[in-house]
């Protein structure tokens, strides 16, 4: 079901959660073993190039973080930024399977900020990285730039909530907050966006291939909406009649007296039209916006 709002124009500030640079002969090779995405694109591509989108697995197959991989000015250099997943776990994760590998992991997240533009895009000056992000908007366009005075925004500064409300709308999950450790990437959606079932090996690649192969995962990260305040605790079980079904995992306020939200659920117990409660013996006070 899609849900419609006014698209808003304006800038929105932010900070990455991750911004490391990475860097060595083997560099590209390593991030290729490692990455549930297909990155021998960016062996040609030009600093500033569009970025690979992906996740970083464990050997189950399970989300532990997700990221942008940036092409970086030499043929040695490569970027990984990230909107919610720390930098210390992505930097942990790969330095964890750094064997004979010449390769450099440098966390230089506080050097480095964010801006979303939306509606309007004006053209990136140079020494930033510009791309395609995944805010939800019909037109948007992120930058992360080294962290110094700028002269100010022309346009309306957006709220965090307008932000939130969009991504949350398009059905984008947030990591690790929608999708994390306990995850598998086909229960969020993100194998869509995310996994190449063609580049061969990296690191829970195995179980990828047989999800893709043998079908269908028990749960769904579904949209959800309802009266009332949103949950204030998260992530906030989810009952149909006595038996916990899922939970809603991100919430926010969308117009008067209601939110929207996404919400991890089982698709054995769960049907389009479920009454949905956050107690067994509460009102049904959630509706779901996606078929699990």
């Amino acid at each position: 079901m899609p849900i419609t709002f006014s698209t808003p124009s304006g800038f929105f500030e932010w900070s990455p959660a991750a911004w490391l640079r990475v860097t060595g002969p083997d560099a590209l090779l390593f991030l290729q073993g490692q990455f549930s995405q297909d990155l021998r694109m960016l062996a040609v591509a030009a600093a500033g190039a569009e970025p690979a989108y992906g996740l970083w697995l464990t050997l189950k197959g399970k989300v532990e973080a997700d990221g942008f991989v940036f092409r970086g000015e030499g043929a040695d250099e490569f970027w990984i930024g990230s909107y919610f997943s720390r930098a210390s776990v992505i930097r942990a994760r790969l330095e964890g399977f750094i064997i004979a590998d010449d390769v450099t992991i440098e966390d230089q997240t506080g050097a480095w900020a964010g801006i979303t533009w939306v509606g309007e895009v004006p053209a990136a000056p140079p020494g930033v990285f510009a791309f395609t992000g995944r805010r939800g908007f019909p037109v948007s366009r992120d930058w992360v730039y080294r962290r110094e005075p700028r002269a100010g925004r022309a346009g309306a500064r957006l709220e965090a909530e307008t932000v939130e409300r969009a991504r949350i709308a398009a059905r984008m999950p947030a990591v690790p907050a929608d999708a994390g450790p306990g995850d598998l990437p086909n229960e969020a959606g993100l194998d869509a966006d995310a996994v190449s079932y063609t580049k061969g090996c990296y690191l829970g690649q195995e179980v990828m291939a047989r999800l893709k192969a043998m079908g269908q995962v028990r749960r769904r990260l579904v949209r959800v909406t309802g009266t009332g305040s949103s949950p204030i605790a998260l992530p906030a079980a989810v009952f149909a009649g006595e038996r916990q079904v899922g939970e809603v995992r991100s919430a926010i306020a969308d117009g008067a007296g209601g939110w929207l939200g996404l919400a991890m659920v089982s698709n054995l117990h769960v049907k389009a039209d479920s009454e949905l409660a956050f107690s067994a013996i509460g009102p049904a006070s959630l509706r779901l916006l996606d078929a699990p």
